[in-house]
């Protein structure tokens, strides 16, 4: 036996009346009910870092980043390892040191920052802008530069 297909009338409203897929769609999350964004900042740069040396999946980064953002950094490996090939290079573990995060909150739930990481050969600026989404920090936007 099929069971009947959800209506509207079935799902719990909350204030205003929200449509089946308004619902279950991704929900803005408010700065108040997320954590404190510095340590994710820091990790996610180190992350992004080691995908772009090689000695990490990029997959394993996906679940903090929204789609288009996860495609630049996917993009950007890709590059260094075809770069990396060309050179006979292999894929060597980065020692970088974050000096200094830069955080400013333009609106409610966004989190706009540069990470400024020292490494052997240069110091780098990573600029992240988190939104918060289901309850989570999402990286939205990512520029290496």
């Amino acid at each position: 036996m099929v069971p009947p297909p959800l209506s509207d009338a079935r799902i719990p409203q909350t204030g205003a009346a929200l449509g089946l897929s308004e619902y279950f769609a991704p929900q803005r999350t408010s700065t108040e009910e997320l954590p404190e964004p510095g340590p994710l900042l820091e990790n996610l740069t180190r992350g992004v870092l080691e995908v772009l040396a090689g000695v990490r999946e990029a997959d394993q980064l996906a679940r903090w980043f929204s789609e288009d953002a996860f495609r630049v950094v996917v993009t950007r490996a890709n590059l260094a390892a075809r770069a990396r090939s060309a050179r006979g290079i292999a894929a060597s573990r980065p020692v970088h040191q974050v000096l200094r995060i830069r955080t400013s909150s333009p609106a409610d739930g966004i989190v706009e920052s540069v990470v400024i990481v020292a490494g052997p050969a240069r110091t780098r600026a990573v600029a992240i802008r988190l939104e918060g989404w289901d309850g989570r920090w999402r990286a939205t936007s990512l520029a290496l530069l």
